[in-house]
């Protein structure tokens, strides 16, 4: 038991560190792909070079319940994305959150502070009780979702057939079970 304390507290620690804003992932540079934080780049590289999104289950053993979804194109920051691939990202991600978890779902996508990997992903899970605050817009669909220019993340989830997007949170995965 003692053991899975410890390492539940160095996964959150790392989540809590990570900082992908001066990312060195390079895909003209093998050695800098080859970084840890650079993992879902080379992901990216092996899909269809004509996929706008593709899927990955969450590869950290302490989230065994969570689904990223991931644009194809290399980009670190959603400000960077295009409208349609972010249209299509938030699309899927809620598509598939729907599929998993009904009308509990959640997606969250983690500030620039809290990111341990480079490549821009929005993960998807089951959105935990009580976790609605008062900081929040009202926004009719996926294509209304806004893009934080800050660097912050967000989390969305639905409520009576809009969708609730909380915004300017780093951790914003937090909001998911694990």
């Amino acid at each position: 038991m003692k053991y899975f304390r410890l390492a539940g507290f160095l996964v959150l620690a790392l989540l809590l560190h990570g900082d992908v804003r001066n990312c060195v992932c390079d895909l003209a540079n093998a050695e800098s792909m080859a970084a840890r934080e650079c993992g879902l780049c080379r992901e990216a590289e092996k899909q269809p070079a004509d996929e706008t999104v593709f899927f990955l289950k969450d590869a950290n053993p302490n989230k065994p319940n969570r689904w990223l979804v991931l644009p194809r194109a290399h980009v670190h920051f959603l400000v960077d994305v295009p409208s349609e691939t972010r249209l299509a990202l938030w699309t899927a991600a809620i598509e598939k959150a729907k599929a998993l978890w009904g009308d509990q779902w959640g997606v969250a996508l983690n500030g620039d502070e809290r990111r341990s990997q480079c490549h821009l992903h929005v993960h998807i899970g089951k959105l935990l009780e009580n976790t609605e605050t008062p900081n929040f817009v009202v926004v009719d669909g996926p294509a209304d979702i806004p893009v934080p220019k800050d660097g912050t993340g967000l989390w969305v989830h639905a409520v009576a057939g809009k969708l609730h997007v909380h915004a300017g949170e780093q951790a914003a995965e937090l909001v998911l079970m694990r």
